[in-house]
């Protein structure tokens, strides 16, 4: 029988600066086969108009997307002043517009409502889903599109610069925050309209802009160069708890089977933490009653 080939079990974090105008699968596409991988996926969707952090996974190490996915995100983003877009960034049609410009210190004075839990209404060019069908797929289609507003959670919102056309901001916040909207709603607090003219997200939970490979670049390297770019499935759980194995709890852990841990300062219950073997992860479970039960293996490579 003839082997099939021109797929690899490689696994790590790719931590890719996305170009402008490349939408997040592409790019997850283009990752995978430059580094012929079995399996690949990304941690959070970025817009094609948006650039920066798209972390993709690869192998084993999409096993530990979810935790990625509700790491703290970092963007920043320019507002331009005066014009309302039916996408709420620079691409769409003018929908509104406004000749009020705001100064630098009403602006600053209203970004504390925006900070915490606030409600925020997603923009209608966005992924959710309506019935199975993409909210975006049917704003342009010219079907009406009407989201139910959703809790999300501003850590932080901070103005880098402004001037009468446009104003720079960096906001930290969680998952699930559209940055289109949080403009949209600060232009009309302010008694104006406006729109995202650029976008870039700087970090997504561990990961940052220090981190970041450029498409580009990686056009460029032979395999095992683009091999090195990889980063250890670890990098995407600092910060959740630690549990050090040893070989004989590691075999029983690889079928799935729970395992007691021992030792004065074993823990007796964590709702998540991840199993290490001389630095390598080696599952992401749960403790309970001092057992350590994996949900997740992570197979080595």
């Amino acid at each position: 029988m003839q082997k099939k080939s021109g797929k690899r079990d490689v696994s790590g974090w790719l931590i890719l600066n996305k170009p402008y105008d490349l939408g997040s699968t592409q790019a997850v596409g283009k990752v995978r086969w430059l580094f012929g991988a079995k399996k690949a996926g990304h941690a959070g969707t970025l817009d094609p108009l948006a650039t920066g952090i798209l972390p993709i996974a690869l192998g084993e190490a999409t096993k530990t997307v979810p935790f990625v996915q509700d790491g703290t995100k970092v963007y920043r983003f320019s507002l331009v002043w005066g014009r309302a877009t039916s996408t709420d960034d620079r691409e769409g049609e003018t929908v509104a517009t406004s000749a009020h410009r705001p100064g630098a210190a009403e602006v600053e004075a209203a970004l504390g409502a925006f900070v915490g839990p606030i409600m925020q209404t997603p923009p209608a060019f966005s992924a959710i889903r309506i019935k199975g069908q993409r909210a975006y797929d049917l704003a342009r289609a010219g079907e009406q599109v009407n989201l139910p507003p959703r809790q999300v959670v501003i850590d932080r919102f901070d103005m880098l610069s402004h001037d009468k056309e446009q104003s720079m901001f960096e906001v930290e916040c969680a998952k699930g925050t559209y940055v289109r909207a949080l403009a949209r709603d600060l232009a009309r607090e302010l008694g104006t309209c406006g729109h995202v003219g650029s976008l870039h997200r700087s970090r997504v939970g561990s990961f940052s802009d220090d981190d970041a490979v450029e498409l580009e670049s990686l056009e460029g390297m032979d395999l095992a160069e683009r091999d090195r770019c990889l980063l250890p499935l670890s990098r995407a759980l600092q910060g959740m708890d630690e549990i050090v194995l040893d070989a004989r709890q590691v075999a029983s852990v690889r079928f799935g089977n729970p395992v007691l841990l021992v030792g004065a300062h074993a823990p007796v219950s964590l709702p998540v933490a991840h199993a290490t073997h001389k630095g390598q992860v080696v599952a992401i479970g749960e403790v309970e009653q001092g057992q350590f039960k994996p949900s997740r293996v992570i197979l080595p490579h």
